[in-house]
C-alpha cells in the first residue's frame, strides 16, 4: 500500500473551453487515457458524509482501490492494488477486499459488510507534465450527465491555484475554482 498528499487546484469549464486547452498542449509531449472510478460507500453515505471518498479505480486492466480523507490542505490518500478476481467479488458478491484500507475503514469504526458499489465516473483524461505540476484535461461522463474539469497538481494549493489562474488568464477563459469533487459530483447526480 502507498501513502500520498494530493495537493490539486481545479476548475469546471463548458466543453467550448475544455477543447482551447486541448488544442493549446495538443503539440506538447502529452498523455491521454481512459479510467473508471467507482465509487463505494453504504446507501446512507456515510463515508461521504465524513469526507472521505473511496473508489476502485481501473485504467487498462489495472485496479487500484484508494481511500482518501482531508487535511488542512489537500487529501491523505491511500492506494491498494487489487486483482480483477478482487474487484470483480467486490462489484458482484459486494466482498470487500482485504488489506490496509479495510483495516483502516474497521478502525474508524465503518461496517465494511455494507459497503458496495453505488456509482461509477468515465474519464478521458490528457495528462501534461505543466510548470513543475501536473495539469490533467478531464471529459467525465457518470449516470447520462458530461462534465469537463481542468485539474494541476503541485506542491501547494496556494501555488497550484496561482499557476492554474494564470494559464485561464493566457487562454481568455474565466477561472472558477472547483471545489466539488467527482465523486461528489457523481452521487449528487443519482438524487
Amino acid at each position: 500500500m502507498s501513502t500520498n498528499i494530493e495537493i490539486e487546484a481545479k476548475a469546471l469549464v463548458n466543453e467550448k473551453d475544455f477543447n482551447k486547452f486541448v488544442k493549446h498542449f495538443s503539440k506538447t509531449n502529452n498523455k491521454s487515457y481512459v479510467q473508471v472510478n467507482y465509487y463505494i460507500d453504504d446507501v446512507d453515505l456515510s463515508l461521504a458524509n465524513h469526507g472521505i471518498s473511496l473508489r476502485v479505480r481501473k485504467k487498462k486492466d489495472e485496479y487500484e482501490l484508494t481511500l482518501k480523507t482531508p487535511l488542512s490542505e489537500g487529501l491523505l490518500e491511500k492506494n491498494q492494488n487489487l486483482k480483477q478476481i478482487d474487484f470483480d467479488l467486490l462489484q458482484k458478491n459486494k466482498k470487500f477486499p482485504d488489506g490496509d484500507i479495510k483495516r483502516f475503514l474497521t478502525m474508524l469504526g465503518m461496517d465494511i459488510s455494507i459497503m458496495r458499489i453505488m456509482t461509477s465516473l468515465t474519464t478521458t483524461r490528457i495528462d501534461i507534465e505543466y510548470k513543475d505540476g501536473l495539469l490533467s484535461l478531464d471529459r467525465n461522463e457518470y449516470n447520462k450527465k458530461k462534465d469537463f474539469e481542468i485539474e494541476y497538481e503541485y506542491n501547494s494549493e496556494v501555488g497550484a491555484v496561482k499557476i492554474l489562474k494564470k494559464l485561464f488568464q493566457e487562454l481568455k477563459v474565466p477561472y472558477k475554482a472547483n471545489k466539488v469533487s467527482k465523486v461528489v459530483r457523481a452521487f449528487n447526480s443519482l438524487k
